[in-house]
C-alpha cells in the first residue's frame, strides 16, 4: 500500500532577512514527500516539471525512495516558477514572479502502480485537479488529506466546497480558516468548516503553533521557538508530508494518533525553516528527528 501526493514541483527565487538564491528546487509535492519519506518507505509522487527540471534533483527523490512514475516531464516546456520575497517578520512576504508554465494546463496521471494508494495527500494545487486526482483512483484511499489557499478561496470556491466533501482532513492557516468561514473565532471557524465535510480541521498559526479539531475535541500544538529562521517557504508542505507520512506509518486513524502526526508534522517542518529550500530535510537522521520530537514534547510537559 502506498502513500500518494500531488502538488507542485518547482524551481523557486527566495529572499529573506538572511539571504537569498537563485533558482532552487521547490514546490508543495517536493518538500511533502521529503518529509514523508523519513516515516513511510512507500511514498508516490504525482506532479508536472519541463524538460529545464534537472534529472539528477528527479533522481535526488529515487535516492529518498520516493517513486517519480507520476511525475511528468513535458519536452520544450518550462517548469513552473516562484519568486517571492519575505518581511522582516518572516510570516509576510511578497509574490513578485509566478510563471505558470506547464502548470497551466496540468492533468494529472496516476499510473496503475499508484492505484494501491492507501494514503493520499493533495498538495496546494487548485480544486479541479485535485477531485482529479481523487477520482482516478479505482478506490478510495483510507485517508485523503487536502492542503488549500486563500486564492482558490476567492477564485473557485464553489469547486473548493465541493472537493471539501471528499476529504478527512482539510489542514490551512488562521487567515483562510477565518475566511472560509466568515468567522473571527477560530473555535466558531471550526465548527462551520467541519460541517462542510471534513471529519478532521488542522488550523497551522505559524510560529504560534498548530490547532486540531474534531467534533468536540480540540488538541493545541506547540512551536519550536528557533533562534534564527533562514526560509519559511515549504513549511507548511513539510508539515504535512511529516503528518500523513506518520499516520501512514501507525496505520491508525484517530485523535490521538493525529495529535502524534502533527508533533512529527512540525517538528519536520521546524527543520525545514532552518536553511532555504530543501537543503535541511534533504539528509535528517532517525536521532535528529527523534531528538527534536522530544523537544516538541518538554515544551508542554508538566505536572500538577
Amino acid at each position: 500500500m502506498s502513500l500518494v501526493v500531488t502538488g507542485t514541483v518547482a524551481f523557486d527565487a527566495i529572499e529573506t532577512p538572511f539571504g537569498k538564491t537563485d533558482k532552487i528546487v521547490g514546490g508543495a509535492a517536493t518538500y511533502a514527500c521529503l518529509a514523508a519519506s523519513y516515516f513511510y518507505k512507500n511514498v508516490k509522487m504525482v506532479g508536472v516539471v519541463g524538460d529545464d527540471f534537472p534529472k539528477e534533483d528527479i533522481q535526488s527523490f529515487e535516492d529518498h525512495g520516493i517513486s517519480t512514475e507520476g511525475l511528468q516531464v513535458k519536452a520544450g516546456e518550462k517548469s513552473f516558477f516562484w519568486s517571492g520575497k519575505y518581511h522582516n517578520d518572516m510570516n509576510s512576504r511578497d509574490t513578485l514572479v509566478t510563471d505558470l508554465n506547464v502548470l497551466a494546463d496540468f492533468d494529472p496521471i496516476l499510473p496503475e502502480s499508484y492505484q494501491d494508494c492507501k494514503f493520499l495527500l493533495l498538495g496546494n494545487l487548485s480544486p479541479q485537479v485535485q477531485q482529479t486526482t481523487i477520482k482516478r483512483l479505482k478506490n478510495r484511499p483510507k485517508l485523503i488529506v487536502l492542503d488549500t489557499m486563500n486564492f482558490w478561496m476567492d477564485i473557485a470556491l464553489d469547486e473548493l466546497l465541493a472537493t471539501l466533501k471528499l476529504v478527512d482532513v482539510l489542514t490551512i492557516n488562521d487567515a483562510e480558516a477565518r475566511q472560509l468561514s466568515g468567522e473571527y473565532s477560530l473555535v466558531k471557524a471550526a465548527e462551520k468548516i467541519l460541517k462542510m465535510g471534513p471529519t478532521y480541521l488542522i488550523i497551522k498559526k505559524g510560529e504560534h503553533g498548530a490547532l486540531l479539531f474534531h467534533e468536540n475535541q480540540i488538541f493545541s500544538a506547540p512551536a519550536l521557538p528557533l533562534a534564527e529562521v533562514f526560509d519559511p517557504t515549504g513549511a507548511g508542505d513539510t508539515f504535512a508530508g511529516g503528518f500523513i507520512g506518520y499516520l501512514a506509518q501507525v496505520d491508525t486513524i484517530n485523535f490521538n494518533n493525529m495529535k502524534n502526526a502533527i508533533i512529527y508534522g512540525s517538528a519536520l517542518a521546524s527543520f525545514c525553516v532552518e536553511k532555504f529550500g530543501t537543503e535541511r530535510i534533504k539528509n535528517l537522521s532517525e536521532a535528529e528527528i527523534s531528538a527534536r520530537v522530544k523537544e516538541f514534547v518538554s515544551l508542554t510537559s508538566f505536572t500538577i
